[in-house]
């Protein structure tokens, strides 16, 4: 499985961004993915999950501000920031994972300015 994110960049406090992590290979019916973010010099943490049947969970610094989706047919999920603040700014990896398999993405850049 590759898995290939797009949609970072830089923006204001308040803004907005949508992020996006293509899954290309041998995808399967169950599943889960994810995004997480590192910043610099932080450990990398999780920030938001949803399944292949739309289950979705987040992190308390994101709930309310992000959201997370996913469209199965094009095998692509999505990730609505709302609000941005300074310390969303990390890079942001797309991960996607079943039993037995775990995938990374390489990660987009996003940067909120104060």
């Amino acid at each position: 499985v590759q898995l290939v994110e797009s949609g970072g960049g830089l923006v204001q406090a308040g803004g907005s961004l949508r992020l996006s992590c293509a899954a290309s290979g041998s995808i399967g019916s169950r599943n889960a993915m994810a995004w997480y973010r590192q910043g610099a010099g932080k450990e990398r943490e999780w920030v938001a999950t949803i399944t292949s049947s739309g289950t979705t969970d987040y992190a308390d610094s994101v709930k309310g501000r992000f959201t997370i989706s996913r469209d199965n047919a094009e095998n692509t999920m999505f990730m609505q920031m709302n609000n941005l603040k300074p310390e969303d700014t990390a890079v942001y990896y797309c991960r996607f994972w079943r039993l037995g398999d775990n995938y990374w993405g390489q990660g987009t850049q996003v940067t909120v300015s104060s």
